[in-house]
């Protein structure tokens, strides 16, 4: 059996019930040959409705199957599509590469979407400000609630079906190798790179062998947030941008009446006790892989470079609105807020 979904056309139905039963919730099959080509789909009401044909325990399970079920394309992007399959309440559907061979399933209780692209969380930092916690933890693995915070991120990605995950380790690295090994028993693969000397704040992604996709989301670590990386992508690639940067607001009240003047310094308006609002960098960010040759190799280089570099050539650098959760992590009184918020927001 090659998932829990999958099973193969010389499979009997007998088999099926019992696949069908095991995976009760989500109960749905998807049949394949023995080089994994999708053939069609089966559920219980499949076999009902052949048995009233007449089927019977002795046929082929091919018999009875639905022979052009919904799917995705591999690399595609899918995140519409998906998206159209969960208002139709599918609750599971597969992924196939070029030769319709099924490479994944997306079973919508575990992954919300599947974003084509890698990520990076930068997990280097000593933590300085949250002395004597990080003294023998590095800081992405002091615990918020009952996880460590970069646990957090790395789930969040997972649900949205980012698979290839690295992270740039430096300051007791060898404590996030230990705890998360492969990433196998999250369902995602896990990789680590580890900064001989400070590279900033991207710098180190050039450590990172090779990338599947054409997109990467880079992150701190060190941020508890629940950013819909979702529309955040969508949002990216709808501004057709080379580079985006998540943002979060800060508001400004003014006690006074605020004067609006030209270069004359005539008056041109009165605002009474004014709000103005702001955005600020909240250190998460999507960009095309191709701005990684932009970034120069075993040189300390902060991404807010990489940003300069990208206006100065008039490229399309966009931002994203935070609508909700977020939360740098860098001091203890952040750390105390973020055990008290963990308890009522959802991540």
């Amino acid at each position: 059996m090659m998932n829990q979904h999958t099973i193969l056309h010389s499979s009997t139905v007998r088999d099926a019930l019992k696949q069908l039963d095991m995976i009760a919730p989500d109960a749905i099959l998807f049949v394949v040959d023995e080089n994994k080509t999708l053939m069609g789909s089966l559920t219980d009401g499949d076999l009902r409705r052949g048995f009233i044909r007449g089927l019977g325990f002795e046929n082929n399970i091919e018999d009875f199957i639905q022979p052009n079920p919904a799917f995705v394309r591999e690399n595609d992007y899918a995140v519409d599509i998906l998206e159209q399959y969960q208002k139709k309440n599918f609750k599971v559907v597969p992924v196939l590469n070029h030769k319709n061979q099924i490479i994944d399933v997306v079973n919508f209780r575990t992954r919300s979407t599947l974003i084509p692209a890698d990520a990076v969380l930068m997990a280097g930092g000593e933590g300085r400000r949250l002395r004597p916690l990080t003294e023998d933890t590095p800081k992405p693995l002091l615990r918020v609630g009952d996880k460590p915070i970069i646990e957090y991120n790395i789930d969040r990605l997972a649900k949205v079906g980012i698979k290839n995950i690295s992270l740039s380790i430096n300051y007791l690295g060898e404590q996030l190798e230990a705890y998360f090994g492969s990433g196998k028993d999250k369902g995602i693969n896990i990789k680590y790179v580890k900064e001989d000397r400070p590279l900033g704040t991207i710098g180190s992604i050039l450590l990172v062998d090779k990338f599947e996709f054409d997109d990467i989301i880079v992150m701190n670590s060190d941020l508890l947030t629940n950013i819909d990386f979702a529309d955040f992508y969508k949002g990216y690639k709808a501004a057709d941008a080379d580079m985006c940067v998540a943002a979060t607001s800060y508001q400004v009240d003014v006690p006074y009446a605020v004067l609006e003047t030209d270069e004359k310094q005539i008056v041109k308006s009165l605002k009474e006790k004014p709000r103005y609002t702001y955005y600020s960098n909240a250190g998460i960010y999507i960009l095309k892989r191709s701005l990684l040759k932009m970034i120069p190799r075993n040189q300390f280089f902060d991404i807010t470079n990489l940003m300069d570099k990208v206006i100065e050539m008039n490229l399309k650098l966009t931002t994203y609105p935070i609508n909700g959760y977020w939360l740098d992590i860098g001091k203890h009184e952040d750390f105390k807020k973020a055990q008290e918020d963990i308890k009522h927001i959802k991540l």
